[in-house]
């Protein structure tokens, strides 16, 4: 599937099906398919952007929750996303999104893997998560360099959970039928 499909066909959709619109919209995530489905399955929604719209609101659920579990499937979920920069990208749409943080300078490409590394050193169980829309690398280093510099987990959770958001608005956007 390179497109999405009707929305309002997503209810009668196959499981499968349904997996791969979430992929298509987000990245592969076996947890996000678990808490998602059920909702799609009884709901149907009148547009993409309200259907991500809930995906939002499942996802600040897990966020606001004291439970271990849902902290874990909460970083999972975010842990879908590829590290910026990375070679090995295994979602087309990342592919294209990231390609400009794949080219230039090797001194470059290892600030940027240190910056990776640093931010998973600060924040145990995260990704760093941004919607790229094009910005140079530089920009985005300096978004990740103030998100470390911060150093609040509770924040971070909140801004990946709008990242993943604002790139499944941005996807249901280009890909929509």
């Amino acid at each position: 599937m390179t497109s999405l499909p009707p929305v309002s066909t997503l209810p009668h959709a196959s499981d499968a099906e349904l997996q791969t619109a979430l992929d298509l919209l987000f990245e592969p995530s076996p947890p996000l398919h678990a808490l998602t489905l059920p909702v799609l399955r009884s709901t149907t929604f009148p547009s993409y952007a309200v259907l991500i719209a809930a995906v939002d609101a499942q996802l600040q659920a897990l966020a606001a929750s004291n439970r271990p579990e849902d902290t874990a499937t909460l970083s999972e979920i975010l842990c879908s996303h590829p590290r910026l920069g990375e070679n090995k990208v295994d979602s087309a749409q990342s592919r294209k999104e990231q390609a400009q943080l794949q080219q230039g300078a090797e001194a470059e490409k290892q600030a940027l893997a240190d910056l990776n590394k640093e931010y998973e050193d600060a924040f145990p169980g995260l990704r760093y998560v941004v919607f790229v829309n094009g910005r140079p690398r530089p920009a985005i280093m300096q978004n990740m360099r103030a998100r470390i510099d911060r150093a609040d987990v509770t924040a971070e959770r909140h801004e990946a959970i709008q990242a993943m958001c604002d790139i499944a608005r941005d996807r249901a956007t280009k890909l929509h039928a």
